[in-house]
């Protein structure tokens, strides 16, 4: 007997509604009417959680964040020992990502793209998610007992973001495998250094 999941609330439902929408469209595409009515709410109810669009955009990026990083993290340290294996199973899990039918780019980068103002809270979740995901690459660096681990994950986090951005906008399935292939030399690279 299977166990029943637990049904979301409803500002729950908003702001999933809303990742995939923004997601897929937008954010400045995707319309308050358009993310009520696919959750199942009135626009009033929205409003009642949310009070303004950007504070949606807020709680939508908050989510994500956490949902993300805890999800790369998960699927890469299950079943892999060393940090080695870890570093480039990242790549192995941006594969798997970018084949999903509802893969269109990253969040946070195209987010970004969409808000130009420098110091806004929607930009800094966005550099805040990358810098967290760099410090999870960087702790990896530092378990390998590299030299210049800093260098090594700056090096790791470009290849990711550029497999990324590839990805999305060339269509290419194949670019996490191209930049592991690149990520390997550099690893083993700074491993025969430290040796």
């Amino acid at each position: 007997m299977k166990a029943k999941l637990p049904k979301l609330s409803k500002r729950d439902q908003l702001i999933q509604t809303a990742v995939e929408l923004f997601a897929k469209n937008g954010i400045h595409a995707t319309g308050v009417d358009s993310i009520a009515e696919q959750s199942g709410v009135t626009k009033k109810t929205l409003y009642a959680y949310f009070r303004t669009k950007e504070e949606l955009v807020l709680a939508v990026l908050r989510h994500y964040d956490g949902m993300a990083r805890k999800e790369i993290i998960r699927k890469v340290e299950r079943g892999r020992r060393t940090p080695r294996a870890k570093l480039l199973a990242i790549f192995d899990v941006a594969q798997d990502w970018f084949q999903q039918s509802n893969f269109y780019g990253c969040l946070f980068i195209n987010t970004i793209g969409e808000y130009s103002d420098k110091d806004t809270p929607i930009r800094q979740i966005c550099k805040d998610y990358k810098k967290l995901v760099k410090g999870y690459i960087l702790s990896l660096c530092e378990q390998s007992g590299v030299d210049n681990p800093q260098a090594l994950a700056e090096e790791l986090s470009l290849l990711l973001e550029g497999a990324t951005v590839t990805a999305q906008v060339s269509q290419n399935p194949k670019a996490a495998k191209i930049a592991q292939r690149a990520a390997k030399v550099l690893i083993d690279q700074a491993l025969f250094k430290a040796r």
